[in-house]
């Protein structure tokens, strides 16, 4: 359904270039975008490289697996269906670990493999309690460093690039928090009506 949105607006905006006679500022909008979403992506390569680097330093000091105890309490009693010592909550942890570090695109991998993981516990095609409250932290993602923000406001001059991480955080807690309020409501509305996920 997004894609043939995106496919609208595309469309209808050049049609509408070509009926306006305005095509010539398309196409010039259309290359300076190109070449700047390059440049973003190049700048963005380069500290992004440097924050995994440091993850993985962290990895090996035995940072993660720090942080992943300190957190195995609360994770546990926010996937109560899933058996102490299972992939999945190992998986959970280094998701959750990545996305407070700021690097989503290295907690994608960790984030599918937990969903690949609580998919084999459920035994089922629909979305388990599990599941679902996974989706609603990572999408809310508590945030301690903003990296890839950062990295954005660096590549565009900005006088102090980590000024937002005191809001970063503040958002980010207030955000997860919210999404666990709303996933607890519905879980236990659902129960209360007997429904099935």
């Amino acid at each position: 359904m997004v894609n043939l949105i995106w496919v609208f607006l595309a469309v209808s905006g050049i049609a509408y270039a070509a009926f306006n006679g305005t095509m010539d500022k398309v196409n010039e909008t259309i290359f300076a975008t190109i070449e700047e979403s390059v440049m973003i992506t190049l700048s963005l390569a380069g500290v992004l490289v440097f924050w995994l680097g440091l993850m993985k330093i962290a990895e090996e000091a035995g940072l993660l697996s720090g942080l992943a105890k300190l957190f195995k309490p609360i994770v546990k009693r926010l996937f109560p269906d899933i058996p102490e010592n299972d992939p999945a909550l190992g998986y959970i942890l280094s998701n959750m670990t990545a996305n407070m570090f700021g690097l989503g695109n290295a907690a994608t991998p960790m984030g599918l493999k937990a969903m690949k993981e609580m998919k084999r516990l459920s035994g089922s095609e629909r979305a388990s309690r599990s599941m679902i409250t996974f989706l609603a932290i990572n999408t809310s993602s508590l945030t301690l460093i903003p990296t890839t923000v950062i990295a954005i406001r660096m590549k565009y001059g900005s006088v102090d690039p980590t000024s937002i991480v005191g809001a970063t955080i503040l958002a980010t807690m207030i955000s997860t928090l919210a999404a666990l309020i709303i996933d607890r409501f519905f879980y236990y509305r659902r129960r209360k009506t007997g429904q099935t996920l």
